[in-house]
């Protein structure tokens, strides 16, 4: 069974993120990209499957420009066993990368899809549902432990109850939450044979598809700083500000 994994390309979480002067966007200037934590997960999960004999290979997938070669060949270094990116310098969006990733599950043929259940920059949280929608597959979304057996995955899902566990049939696609496993480090030996790993490199059109964006931004701004805290004397001087200055209570 193959098993096929995303790897967006996003700012690093450690990253204190500007604003670009003209509010257009994300000041990306000497920034440092990593792979978005969610899809670490999803490639851990991967690799795990196949280091029990689950699955026989993984494939990592990145949709954007051509420096997404870098967190590819960071998901090479933690264990898939091959890269394909999809090259295009249009924006990406949920449906576009949807539609990238539906036309190559119809040409590789994967068992199992698992993708982070968002990212961390636009917070969507859509592209793995579109993914199943798209290529008619069953889905399991924010998933804290994936079994595989019979041709089929036992799921536990994150839901604002609990926990639900539900069974699905293979192929199809997981989107993985924080709960799901810890991510490896990738070793130095690792690292080195990741530069010898094959990538294959496709655009939009040769996938057939459309990635022109469908939502417009209009303008960005950063949040409003957080006024100073205050410190009261008194429980009275607390419930005042609380309601008269905070409004929080009446």
């Amino acid at each position: 069974m193959k098993v096929l994994v995303t790897a967006k390309r996003v700012v690093d979480y450690n990253v204190n993120v500007r604003v670009n002067s003209d509010n257009t966007g994300i000041d990306l200037n000497n920034v440092k990209m990593s792979v978005n934590p969610f899809d670490e997960i999803a490639i851990e999960e991967a690799v795990r499957l196949r280091e029990a004999g689950t699955a026989e290979e993984v494939i990592v997938v990145s949709v954007g420009q051509s420096n997404c070669q870098e967190q590819i060949r960071t998901a090479l270094a933690l264990g898939a066993d091959r890269g394909i990116l999809v090259e295009t310098d249009a924006e990406t969006q949920p449906l576009g990368v949807a539609k990238c990733i539906a036309a190559l599950i119809e040409k590789e043929a994967p068992g199992l899809i698992i993708t982070g259940k968002q990212a961390i920059d636009d917070d969507f949280s859509q592209t793995g549902q579109m993914i199943a929608a798209l290529a008619g597959l069953s889905q399991a979304t924010f998933a804290s432990e994936v079994v595989i057996e019979d041709g089929k995955a036992n799921v536990t899902r994150e839901i604002d109850g609990g926990l639900e566990t539900i069974t699905v049939s293979l192929p199809a696609v997981v989107t993985t939450d924080l709960r799901l496993n810890e991510p490896r480090y990738a070793s130095l030996p690792n690292i080195m044979k990741a530069k010898k790993k094959q990538i294959d490199t496709y655009t939009p059109e040769d996938l057939g598809v459309d990635m022109a964006p469908r939502l417009t931004t209009l303008k960005v701004e950063p949040p409003e700083g957080r006024q100073a805290g205050v410190i009261v004397e008194t429980v009275e001087e607390l419930v005042d500000k609380l309601k008269n200055e905070a409004k929080v209570i009446s």
